[in-house]
């Protein structure tokens, strides 16, 4: 264990011990060999997978050596899974990896059953008539399903499934739960008989501004009818009072205390996605709920009780003496070890109603779930039938994106990249295959590119000439410099579906390597 606590140290500082093991227990089949899915599978591999198994009946030929890093001269003449597996395996010796010498799209048809056995797919370089196959069999069996695609100077990813439940979001812009404007009894009690006035002008500058705010926040509701400070004139008079409390300009802990005054009255809230989830019909468990989901309820019925959330506990940097920092940190520990055994009860309740353990959920996924549930997310997935086929929210996104100047040409790609798929299922062939025929592929192309938008009931919209011609150009070639990218971040939404951590895509990106900007499809 300690040398893996070495191999993967940096990546463990982001995600945990608890999202590596996840990592380690993880099994991926990867669909097609070329750049893109290499990329991707080396990406995962790094990071310490349990197993993959890659699926690809093409053979290696000399073009494939100017691109595919994992494929070399000796490789000539033998299949690509074969060599691929090969090469991954000598990135990581902790990890098992296997291949099936068969086209992925004959596999879908011929044995479906072999896809059940995977923890996650990623389907890559495959056209529109397979992933839809493929998608309803991964739907059917709860397994989550990445495709990521490479054609030209363009990149196309998408996350399938019908659910994806986040516990550690980890926002960008993260909400401290201190509570300043309305404590609990045991932190009130200690900062009301915290008596500041009898301390020397030494410890005076080391109170933690979080004591500071609370008294004062404090006598302003005794004057104020129990009530915080709503106006803005009124937010300048209590910062006026803490101020007239300093004994020195050179006190840091007050520059501290007045530059986070704004968590007395920014009493924290639950967000959208965290209520979505609270009011979800799933919160109605039974016997075959998944984790979240029990947990959900439990939490649903803690807030119903409390009215609030569980406390996450932590306290954030502040001067302050050892002695006083110490204390509000146990203040603040106690508190929400308090409210995790709150939820357990609550939990234990509910496990016991459904029949299940009342063990059935290790209490170490209770206090994350709990530490994180501020944040708590479920991305929907549309299926991918709804994309292809037409929808009004398709034909909506559509029009919004290319009328907007700085997303137009990507959703001009995106409707491209579905021509050119049903331009091949037409004519055996991807647009740009013969240079002969550029000009001629090109009038097809948008011919089938306006119909696919006359389908999705766009109307007074037309796809460009020049990205038109760009996508004959193309010649559906897979370039190893848009394949790194897109490698990269189909790894990126595999580590997050994985972990439980970050929010996956809740809809297709496209990637523009023209102008090195990347656009999401929201439907």
């Amino acid at each position: 264990m300690e040398d893996k606590s070495k191999r993967y140290d940096r990546q463990i500082r982001i995600w945990g011990e608890h999202g590596q093991t996840q990592l380690e227990n993880t099994q991926v089949c990867l669909l097609n060999c070329g750049p893109t899915g290499n990329e991707t599978l080396k990406n995962l591999v790094l990071g310490g997978i349990a197993s993959f198994t890659a699926v690809d009946a093409a053979t290696v030929e000399p073009a494939d050596l100017g691109t595919n890093f994992m494929l070399d001269a000796d490789n000539l003449g033998q299949t690509k899974a074969k060599c691929v597996c090969g090469h991954l395996k000598e990135l990581n010796e902790s990890v098992n990896g296997s291949f099936v010498d068969e086209k992925p799209e004959t596999l879908i048809e011929s044995n479906p059953s072999f896809f059940t056995s995977f923890t996650l797919i990623i389907a890559t370089q495959m056209g529109e008539a397979s992933l839809l196959k493929l998608d309803e069999l991964c739907r059917q069996s709860n397994i989550p399903l990445i495709i990521a695609r490479s054609y030209g100077l363009m990149g196309y990813l998408r996350v399938c499934s019908d659910e994806l439940c986040v516990v550690e979001t980890k926002p960008d812009n993260k909400v401290e739960d201190l509570r300043l404007g309305a404590p609990w009894p045991e932190l009130e009690k200690y900062v009301m008989e915290f008596d500041m006035n009898s301390l020397d002008d030494k410890t005076y500058k080391h109170v933690p501004w979080a004591i500071i705010l609370m008294q004062a926040a404090r006598k302003w509701k005794d004057e104020h009818g129990g009530n915080l400070p709503s106006s803005y004139k009124e937010r300048n008079e209590l910062k006026a009072q803490i101020r007239s409390i300093r004994r020195s300009l050179d006190e840091e802990n007050f520059d501290e205390a007045l530059s986070n005054a704004h968590w007395i009255w920014a009493l924290p809230t639950i967000g959208s996605e965290v209520r979505t989830v609270l009011e979800s019909p799933k919160t109605e468990v039974h016997s075959s709920s998944s984790d979240f989901w029990v947990l959900a309820a439990a939490l649903k019925n803690f807030y119903a009780a409390t009215g609030d959330m569980p406390l996450e506990g932590s306290v954030p940097d502040m001067t302050s003496t050892t002695e006083f920092y110490l204390e509000i940190q146990r203040l603040y520990r106690e508190k929400a070890d308090a409210d995790i055994a709150a939820v357990t009860v609550q939990l234990k309740e509910t496990l016991n109603e459904i029949g299940r353990p009342s063990d059935a959920i290790s209490p170490e996924d209770i206090k994350v779930f709990c530490k994180n549930a501020r944040n708590l997310q479920v991305v929907w997935n549309t299926k991918f039938s709804e994309e292809c086929e037409g929808s009004a929210a398709v034909g909506a996104e559509l029009t919004r994106l290319m009328g907007l100047e700085d997303s137009s040409a990507n959703a001009a790609l995106y409707v491209l990249l579905r021509a050119a798929d049903r331009f091949n299922a037409t004519h055996g062939r991807f647009p740009g295959f013969f240079d002969s025929e550029l000009d001629e592929d090109a009038s097809r192309l948008k011919a089938v590119a306006m119909q696919i938008l006359a389908d999705q009931g766009v109307a007074n919209v037309s796809v460009p000439d020049d990205l038109v011609a760009e996508m004959c150009r193309f010649g559906a070639a897979e370039l190893h410099c848009v394949a790194a990218i897109m490698g990269g971040a189909a790894a990126q939404e595999a580590i997050k579906i994985i972990t439980r951590q970050f929010v996956p895509l809740d809809s297709p990106l496209i990637f523009n390597a023209m102008s090195s900007n990347t656009t999401l499809i929201k439907i």
